[in-house]
């Protein structure tokens, strides 16, 4: 049985082995990439596009569906069903299209003119700058990162004007008179 030293080392080659370069994957013209940036041409479309830690630059098609985890996305074409996208910039050219859904999680959003997503575009905690000519064929769901920051700054401010106050309080007993340092 091998020792725990063998087995983490194992790991850590395996682990350094998979950081060290683009660990790429294509299967029936899919393209799967950890750490290395996919792109597609008008003259090499692709079904799928999975980028993780990575950027994906479409200039021509992705024929099925697209996700982004922590990378930035540049669409100047199509993707024909759906595009998907983690903490990742993403940038819509004039005149791209999205065949099905568009989804966005805290993730920038710039639409160039006459984008248009085929089903539904929904963007959670993030910012979304289109223009009016953006064409959505059924719902539009904007969840901006703003509604949430508001709560949390409440709760700073009260925690501050706590800790003033509490801090105020145990100066004025200790001008009193109290000895010093005054207790808990």
């Amino acid at each position: 049985m091998p020792g725990k030293s063998t087995i983490f080392a194992a790991l850590l080659i395996a682990a350094a082995t998979l950081a060290a370069g683009s660990a790429a994957a294509r299967a029936d013209d899919d393209a799967v990439t950890f750490f290395g940036n996919i792109e597609v041409t008008p003259d090499t479309p692709i079904h799928d596009a999975v980028c993780f830690f990575c950027s994906v630059r479409v200039e021509g098609t992705v024929k099925h569906d697209m996700v982004v985890f922590f990378g930035n996305v540049r669409l100047k074409g199509q993707v024909g069903h759906d595009a998907v996208s983690f903490f990742s910039d993403v940038h819509a050219a004039d005149n791209s299209s999205i065949g099905h859904d568009f989804v966005s999680f805290f993730t920038d959003t710039h639409l160039g003119e006459n984008v248009s997503v085929g089903h539904d575009f929904v963007s959670m905690l993030g910012a979304v700058h289109a223009p009016e000519s953006v064409i959505v064929h059924h719902d539009r769901v904007v969840f901006p990162g703003l509604v949430i920051s508001i709560p949390g700054i409440v709760i700073i401010a009260i925690i501050f004007v706590i800790i003033s106050e509490r801090r105020y309080h145990r100066r004025r007993m200790m001008m009193q008179g109290y000895p010093f340092p005054p207790g808990p």
